[in-house]
């Protein structure tokens, strides 16, 4: 009998339920800027936006920042929509999975904390600099 008999794979409201926790517990300054910002789950990325990004594997990708950040808005932007964090449930659960070695809250808040740095106008070598998660 495995550890994972009887238990079934966290379902989006779950996922979602986790990301609100963390968009909350953000610190004050940032919570007006987030404020702003809806957060999606979804089972996986569309193949539009894997083809954007040249992504073949849709397990890779686990969250995307969907919108402008905060340094580049200006009054003149007519948005579509909010800004969205998406979150790709069957890839966080794979790499939740496969690490092993984190909670699923522990890893939906990083994926959360990096999307967020994108809406507030951070790279990927900015948020590099400062987290080493991926080492």
């Amino acid at each position: 009998m495995s550890d994972w008999d009887g238990l079934s794979a966290p379902d989006a409201a779950a996922i979602e339920t986790i990301a609100r926790t963390a968009m909350d517990a953000l610190p004050a300054e940032f919570a007006p800027a987030a404020a702003q910002v809806a957060i999606r789950v979804a089972e996986f990325a569309p193949e539009e936006m894997l083809d954007e990004l040249q992504i073949d594997d849709p397990f890779e990708l686990t969250g995307i920042y969907d919108g402008i950040p905060v340094t580049q808005k200006s009054v003149g932007d007519q948005p579509d929509g909010p800004d969205i964090i998406w979150l790709f449930r069957r890839p966080i659960i794979d790499e939740w999975a496969t690490r092993g070695n984190i909670g699923l809250p522990e890893l939906v808040i990083h994926v959360v904390t990096h999307e967020m740095a994108h809406h507030f106008g951070w790279s990927d070598d900015d948020i590099a600099a400062i987290d080493r998660w991926w080492e």
